[in-house]
């Protein structure tokens, strides 16, 4: 018997073994299904949401105004023409 028959027959075997195990979970499964009682669907529970409660603060938190300097304004403004004259 040459080699490759010889994996041939090994891979043949195998497989036939596989089916079989496959075969008697299969049988086992069925029979222990007959054997249970009938199966009873649960309800299902409605889920309320819960709503947030928004709790304000007594004091607001106030913002800063940050005043713009000489400098930054000229850049702005040059920004400015610069896209103008596109």
């Amino acid at each position: 018997m040459s080699h490759a028959s010889m994996l041939k027959a090994r891979r043949q075997n195998q497989k036939h073994k596989r089916e079989l195990e496959v075969e008697v979970k299969r049988v086992k499964r069925e029979a222990k299904q007959a054997a249970a009682a009938p199966v009873v669907k649960k309800e299902k529970k409605v889920r309320v949401k819960k709503e947030k409660v928004v709790v304000e603060t007594a004091t607001p938190v106030k913002v800063k105004k940050v005043k713009v300097t000489k400098e930054e304004m000229g850049r702005a403004e040059s920004k400015k023409g610069k896209t103008a004259a596109k």
